[in-house]
């Protein structure tokens, strides 16, 4: 056992059964390693199995198969309140009537703490989590952040080695939920310890996260830090589930190295890219290009990757300009920085525009279809 793994799951299967006498696979032999003081996110649309993953990491579910190790530890059957970790919830469970003192001391006095320790503690998860003087209040009398902090203070109190996080800001307003969302780095930051962020927020966790698992259908589809997980997807899914981007569907043609020649039938030209995982020739794939990768010239460039292009529409958003260009039949959307202040309409690109699109090879990521 590597004791550099603050939560190991090895090979875990979980299984429900259905009304209908059947079953659904919601984790699907999945093996992840997360490390200590690692702020881990688990990322992926509804159904994929990370919340599954996290109430197993809790304790609250048990593994069909496999095994789930904390601290080097296995977990085996063991209950919720015998493991080293504490969850926060969307929904905060505070008690209403209790001040946020008590609320965050309740923990403690359940296990027989000695008053003396429990001021001391909640002093200092208070001043951790900015509440100091607040401590009298009733949490209708917070605002949805400052109950939130709460909610983390309740659950740090007790010192866990792991903190579980199953979606915690999703009640929250937009703003405030970008608020959080730095808060939460900082505090995680401070205190040390690990924690594992369940989402289906992909800026949230580009955001937060040293390390993103994404999750579909149950499988683990790939894990690595936030740059790589947007600029080096290795499948079709977790490009298009991980901000936006634009999809060509092609044939290989040519291999050299890490660039790869493709036959684009749509734009009836050749592209060249690089690949993300192995490829042959004559294989099927996607081309994905993220639309603040491409280029927009008035007139051709002798570069490679040259074509041409009319506006079709156009939204000023302030920050940027968002773009839908034809492109030989293939519509694409393209985010052109606002890089000039100005009001003069000619400084953008307008409806009906002829333009060239330039995508440098490093920018066209060769997918396998499906």
């Amino acid at each position: 056992m590597n004791n550099t793994y603050s939560v190991e799951l090895r090979d875990v299967v979980k299984k429900f059964p259905t009304p209908e006498g059947g079953e659904v696979i919601a984790v699907n032999h999945v093996t992840m390693q997360i490390n200590n003081g690692e702020f881990f996110s688990m990322l992926g649309p509804s159904g994929c199995g990370k919340t599954t993953s996290l109430r197993m990491a809790a304790g609250f579910e048990w593994p069909t198969s496999g095994e789930i190790y904390i601290e080097g530890e296995p977990m085996m059957h063991r209950p919720p309140y015998l493991r080293p970790v504490n969850t926060v919830f969307q929904s905060y469970a505070l008690f209403p009537h209790m001040s946020v003192a008590d609320n965050i001391a309740y923990g403690l006095e359940m296990e027989r703490t000695p008053r003396a320790e429990i001021n001391r503690r909640v002093g200092e998860v208070l001043d951790m989590v900015k509440l100091t003087g607040m401590e009298r209040r009733k949490p209708k009398q917070l605002s949805g952040g400052q109950q939130q902090r709460v909610a983390l203070a309740r659950s740090l109190v007790k010192r866990p080695k792991v903190l579980l996080l199953d979606e915690p800001l999703g009640a929250l307003d937009l703003k405030l939920r970008k608020e959080m969302q730095l808060e939460l780095k900082a505090l995680q930051q401070e205190v040390g310890i690990t924690f594992i962020y369940v989402t289906h927020d992909q800026e949230e966790a580009l955001t937060m996260s040293d390390r993103i698992a994404v999750m579909d259908h149950g499988v683990v589809l790939q894990v690595g830090e936030p740059v790589e997980i947007y600029e080096r997807p290795n499948c079709r899914f977790v490009a298009d589930f991980i901000g936006e981007t634009n999809f060509l569907s092609g044939e290989v043609r040519a291999i050299e190295s890490e660039q790869v020649t493709v036959y684009i039938p749509s734009l009836n030209d050749e592209l060249i890219g690089t690949q993300a995982t192995p490829m042959q020739v004559g294989d099927k794939v996607a081309v994905s290009v993220r639309p603040e990768k491409i280029h927009l010239t008035e007139e051709k460039s002798p570069s490679i990757n040259s074509f041409p292009g009319r506006v079709k529409d156009t939204a000023y958003i302030g920050s940027d300009t968002r773009l839908l260009v034809d492109v030989c039949g293939e519509e694409l959307v393209v985010w052109e920085q606002n890089k000039i202040s100005s009001i003069d309409p000619t400084t953008y690109y307008a409806h009906d525009e002829q333009i060239w699109v330039v995508v440098l090879p490093e920018n066209a990521l060769i997918l396998h279809e499906g």
